[in-house]
């Protein structure tokens, strides 16, 4: 998860960067990145609420709506210039999945296979759906502290990990590949070293197996 002190700086750096940015596309994506690291999350959260009828796209009015209902400070020409440039074959609908790949922010192959990797451990089922019973024995909640003081249930914690994904007016308690990678586009960008990424992937989420070497050796690991 992205810290406090990694989404304030993240936050700052992208409202720096609009005061200079011209290219609409990073734009927008200043903007969704300059409410911290789930940003990019967000707005795909948004258009899916508007994805009604399950097309996984785009119309300009709909893509227009979806803007101004998260709250993006874009005026009309705007957002017609960052459509236009986005569909490519100019058919006045945009693929929802290659919108977000276009706003997600650039990340190296190294990056993208432990995002990859994380979500596959979390995904126990296999069915590209992450759910409160996969994280039970993966996701440790003994030693959070509303667990340890009986305020939360195990159930509870892990449901609030979950929402963590989600929007706030769309807490459905799962995560989707799509949702996981947006959330974690975002925490990317807010960390400059491939060598810090990787150890936080792999301390949340004992990638490396590193965790479990520890304890067969006896060593306590927090």
């Amino acid at each position: 998860m992205a810290t406090a002190r990694g989404n304030r700086e993240l936050q700052q750096k992208s409202k720096a960067a609009l005061q200079t940015c011209t290219d609409p596309v990073e734009r927008l994506r200043l903007k969704c990145l300059s409410r911290g690291a789930s940003g990019i999350k967000g707005i795909g959260r948004q258009f899916k609420i508007m994805d009604d009828d399950n097309s996984r796209s785009l119309d300009k009015k709909e893509f227009a709506k979806g803007i101004n209902d998260f709250g993006v400070d874009m005026s009309k020409s705007e957002v017609e210039e960052v459509f236009s440039l986005l569909d490519k074959d100019n058919s006045g609908v945009l693929d929802f999945d290659e919108f977000l790949a276009a706003l997600r922010p650039p990340m190296n192959a190294t990056r993208r296979g432990l995002i990859k990797q994380a979500f596959r451990k979390l995904d126990k089922t296999g069915d590209g759906v992450i759910t409160i019973e996969d994280l039970k024995g993966v996701y440790n909640c003994k030693k959070h502290p509303k667990y340890i003081n009986g305020e939360w249930t195990e159930d509870q914690i892990l449901r609030k990990f979950l929402d963590s994904f989600d929007s706030p007016d769309d807490k459905d308690g799962t995560v989707t590949q799509d949702e996981f990678v947006n959330y974690y586009s975002g925490v990317s960008a807010s960390i400059d070293s491939d060598v810090y990424f990787t150890l936080m992937m792999n301390n949340a989420w004992n990638l490396d197996g590193s965790a479990d070497r520890y304890q067969k050796r006896g060593v306590r690991v927090a």
